[in-house]
């Protein structure tokens, strides 16, 4: 597979694209959901070529991760993993990122 670095080069030019298209077409007030790891980061190139878009309106969604958390977490407690909810990740998709079990069910 790819290193994160050599990945990161090409999400660049990708959302790099896609915030400068979505800087000229788009309503002012559209919500942007970036999804694709690191997928913070991804979501702050693809504000950075969308300037005329408030930055509040873009988020990023780390799926993967928060699955994987939710089947650790399932695991341990030897549930279903259908049944752990609300678990979040904080950060970005790499070693900064924080599963937060606090509010999970």
């Amino acid at each position: 597979g790819m290193e994160r670095k050599d990945l990161l080069s090409a999400n660049v030019r990708i959302f790099k694209e896609q915030g400068q298209a979505l800087d000229k077409v788009a309503r002012k007030d559209v919500k942007v959901l970036v999804v694709g790891n690191p997928a913070n980061t991804n979501a702050l190139i693809c504000s950075k070529y969308a300037p005329s878009i408030p930055k509040e309106n873009f988020t990023a969604m780390t799926r993967l991760d928060q699955n994987r958390a939710q089947s650790q977490l399932a695991a341990k407690l030897g549930v279903p993993v259908q049944d752990v909810k609300n678990v979040i990740i904080w950060g970005n998709h790499s070693s900064t990122q924080f599963p937060d079990a606090s509010n999970a069910i």
